[in-house]
């Protein structure tokens, strides 16, 4: 069995191999993702954490003694965009594709590479999905050349449900409130699924249309009808955002579990209406001693700084696809895609939170979970106020870890 890298070496071990090889062409890594538009924040800090990854992995001698090369294309929010991106990088020559801001335009690539995939054999390309969460790119649509690196509504509800029960503060009765597409789809299935673990009853559902609502006051009255102890939900910028204002308007003294209140801007949007409530996190600082110190401090120096939101599990990922790099040779003189994605489904790698590796079976991460309340003592403070995430529970990836769904049908080559 291979020995787990550590998240260091993963970055600053050497990539070179023997100096008689023959100098392998550069491989080629392409970021599509919203980098303008209303999207674009979250698309960009995508790209500033894969550009630190890639940055590392260069220090570290690149791939047979080449860097690798970081190409950017702009999605422009959109499947539609992203499909004629992708092929534009293909044309440009990248084997490699990071993207993580949408699990619809996730869907889009994860497609798109695996039709071009059968029919170019010998010339595949594999898809780094660093932030697309819906449960179908896992599921009915998981493929060999596709590895996701951030979690997924199971493994984010589950730990959720777990921290805020063994706190006292989940109560018997959840209201769920999500977005209606895919991703709020996964999270209210999810709710649902671990009321029996958490011990509550799901009183009531609701699914809304997409970032349109402008006043959540019917649902907080319905939610205050509903007699709820906590509302459960996946809701993410705006939609969070005046939910939780409405709540406050309102007087209602219910608390929130959420997936995505750790995105920069909420907090100094929220006030102190956001103390008390939890968030499923991939990274919190406080919970990775001295060696979480040590890349909050590092990530700082090469970006600029630190590493909010997604930023942590994606330079993880890519210190992953580095590790993986290291244990594959040339062929031809150039990157077998086939023989890095047989590596990379094996790779398990340390980091301040604790161990990540990719399950085979769907390329699914298996990543550690941390659940926090947002609290005035914490020790990071974020969005420039008095607050931060003061970490209630640490679970180990095997603690977080969901089953693979069993419409995976994964057809491995050869």
């Amino acid at each position: 069995m291979k020995k787990t890298a550590t998240f260091g070496s993963a970055l600053v071990a050497s990539l070179g191999l023997a100096c008689s090889a023959a100098m392998a062409a550069p491989i080629k890594i392409a970021v599509i993702e919203s980098l303008s538009g209303p999207q674009a924040a979250t698309g960009l800090i995508y790209r500033n954490a894969v550009r630190y990854g890639v940055e590392k992995i260069n220090a570290a001698g690149g791939w047979n003694g080449e860097p690798l090369q970081l190409v950017e294309y702009d999605n422009q929010g959109g499947p539609t965009g992203a499909a004629d991106k992708l092929k534009a990088a293909i044309a440009d020559g990248v084997q490699m594709v990071v993207q993580g801001a949408s699990s619809a335009i996730a869907g889009q690539i994860t497609d798109d590479i695996r039709k071009y995939n059968m029919r170019n054999p010998g010339k595949e390309v594999v898809f780094f999905n660093m932030g697309a969460e819906a449960l179908e790119l896992t599921g009915d649509k998981c493929q060999f050349y596709h590895f996701r690196f951030a979690a997924n509504s199971q493994m984010r509800t589950k730990t959720l449900v777990m921290a805020m029960k063994q706190s006292n503060v989940l109560g018997t009765r959840v209201y769920a409130i999500n977005q209606n597409y895919s991703w709020g789809q996964d999270m209210e299935k999810a709710i649902v699924e671990y009321a029996p673990l958490g011990g509550y009853q799901v009183v009531e559902k609701t699914l809304h249309d997409v970032n349109k609502i402008q006043d959540f006051a019917p649902y907080v009255a319905k939610i205050n009808a509903a007699k709820a102890d906590s509302v459960l939900t996946g809701n993410w910028s705006n939609d969070l955002l005046l939910l939780m204002k409405a709540s406050k308007a309102a007087g209602l003294k219910t608390r929130f579990g959420t997936v995505y209140l750790d995105q920069p801007g909420n907090l100094a949007n929220a006030g102190d209406l956001a103390v008390g409530h939890y968030v499923a996190q991939t990274f919190n600082p406080e919970v990775g001693g001295q060696a979480a110190e040590a890349f909050v401090a590092d990530y700082k120096a090469k970006t600029g700084h630190v590493p909010v939101f997604v930023e942590a599990h994606t330079a993880f990922g890519m210190a992953m696809v580095g590790d993986a790099l290291k244990r594959v040779k040339p062929e031809g003189g150039a990157l077998s895609v086939k023989a890095f994605a047989n590596a990379l489904e094996t790779t398990k790698i340390k980091t301040p939170m604790g161990e990540l590796g990719m399950r085979a079976a769907d390329h699914q991460a298996m990543l550690p979970i941390v659940v926090s309340a947002v609290a005035k003592d914490a020790k990071f403070k974020v969005d420039e106020t008095d607050m931060g995430f003061k970490p209630v529970k640490l679970f180990t990836a095997e603690e977080a870890a969901t089953p693979a769904q069993a419409s995976c049908r994964m057809q491995r080559p050869g």
